[in-house]
């Protein structure tokens, strides 16, 4: 029988009384910050809202916890924003929804900022429970803008993520998004070069690692590739297009463990952990040729486009779908 591991894709809203305050602190506008260069006040309220946020996860019964995300402002471009010989320029459209984020420009070279693993450290969560959460090397090559290295920039942003996955603190799972790769899929040469990307950015944690694509499905070739990684879970966002991503795993196969993008990232309605559990039996049912050893179950985006409230009521459900029994009880 599959193990079901209930998380989520991180980079959580800000909980409400945040929101007011912190962007008091601001100025009510995003700071041109390197890291570690918040006011302490700024860093405070993020403290105080991360242990909100790891508290939340705990108490709904998630199995792997996340530090929330909640300084990402430009979202899943955050660790280029912070960094050293990097200028963030103008508001750019992040994907194809009304959310945007700093064009972060690189014009030197990158060195790792230790930003991510500071934030791991804070969050405070036992090691078996503990899911890193990072952009992959290929969306965050595209989410970027390059004035510096030419045909050598997706190897330089591979190597700026090694380096700061390798300042991580001993964690459980590394969760690796990896958007781009169907909302700007690589092209011939390109789609094995992303493959070997996150084949050495995978490869810098200890932990289970666990790649992400989401607002759609893999193209054939793209998903080929990268099971050739050496990913242990591959993941398939079932809510956007479940034909795609069903076919790919009947077609070509899948690793081991797979994660399962079931509940709606972007959308108020909370599922329940009946619906879920069907869900994941539905994906069982319908791939008769593969036997996963475990299924992560999390949103199928991520989730800073949620009120708080509904939010908190989708953390729920997911603890629930495999704490059944303390439902029932």
């Amino acid at each position: 029988m599959t193990e079901l591991v209930a998380t989520t894709t991180g980079l959580f809203p800000l909980p409400d009384w945040a929101k007011s305050e912190l962007a008091d602190l601001k100025g009510h506008q995003k700071d041109d910050l390197v890291s570690g260069d918040e006011p302490p006040a700024v860093v405070d309220q993020y403290d105080r809202a991360r242990s909100e946020v790891v508290a939340r996860q705990q108490e709904a019964g998630l199995d792997r916890i996340v530090e929330g995300q909640l300084r990402w402002d430009d979202i899943l471009a955050h660790p280029l924003a912070v960094a050293e010989n990097v200028e963030t320029r103008g508001i750019v459209r992040y994907y194809d929804n009304n959310n945007f984020y700093r064009e972060p420009v690189v014009t030197g070279d990158l060195s790792p900022t230790g930003d991510l693993a500071a934030d791991l450290e804070a969050a405070d969560v036992p090691a078996e429970e503990l899911q890193a959460v990072i952009p992959g090397p290929y969306t965050l090559a595209d989410l970027a803008t390059d004035d510096h290295y030419g045909e050598e920039f997706l190897d330089a942003i591979t190597e700026f993520l090694v380096g700061e996955v390798e300042q991580f603190p001993e964690h459980a799972t590394l969760l690796v998004l990896e958007p781009s790769l169907v909302e700007e899929p690589p092209g011939d040469g390109a789609d094995e070069r992303a493959s070997e990307a996150i084949d050495r950015v995978v490869g810098a944690s200890a932990a289970e690692s666990v790649v992400y694509p989401f607002y759609g499905a893999l193209s054939e070739k793209m998903h080929a590739h990268l099971l050739d990684a050496d990913v242990d879970a591959v993941g398939y966002d079932f809510v956007t297009d479940h034909e795609d991503n069903l076919y790919n795993i009947n077609e070509y196969g899948t690793t081991d463990s797979v994660a399962l993008g079931f509940l709606e990232g972007q959308n108020t309605n909370v599922e329940s952990p009946d619906l879920l559990r069907q869900r994941v039996e539905w994906v069982e049912e319908n791939t008769p040729a593969a036997t996963f050893e475990r299924a992560y179950v999390l949103p199928n985006t991520e989730t800073f486009y949620l009120p708080t409230e509904r939010f908190e009521a989708k953390l729920d459900a997911l603890g629930a779908l495999t704490r059944p029994e303390e439902v029932e009880a």
